[in-house]
């Protein structure tokens, strides 16, 4: 079992920048992946940005150019830099993690983006 726990979310103003911080309550030596995705009111989850232990990285059309997903393997984390950021990224921000057979979700991060 893997928790995660997600921080850095708040209110910033179009063009802002945000870090968003996931880490998780044990090494992540058997995870595959892990990532972000979003749900704003009304839509679907959707994938943001994720990456593999290969070092595969995949983005969102949306976002790219803008975000940056990473990971600190020594902590057990994974970060999703966001800048210049617009309205339309509001939503609540999830962590995912997913190993062979198990998919884990942190518990979300609101991202609310307005002047």
């Amino acid at each position: 079992q893997v928790q995660l726990v997600e921080s850095g979310g708040g209110l910033v103003q179009p063009g802002g920048s945000l870090r968003l911080s996931c880490a998780a309550s044990r090494s992540t030596f058997n995870i595959n992946s892990m990532g972000w995705y979003r749900q704003a009111p009304g839509k679907q989850r959707e994938l943001v940005a994720a990456i593999s232990t290969g070092g595969s990285i995949n983005y969102a059309d949306s976002v790219k150019g803008r975000f940056t997903i990473s990971t600190d393997n020594a902590k057990n984390t994974v970060y999703l830099q966001m800048n210049s950021l617009k309205p339309e990224d509001t939503a609540v921000y999830y962590c995912n993690a997913n190993s062979r057979f198990s998919a884990y979700w942190g518990q979300g991060t609101q991202v609310t983006v307005s002047s």
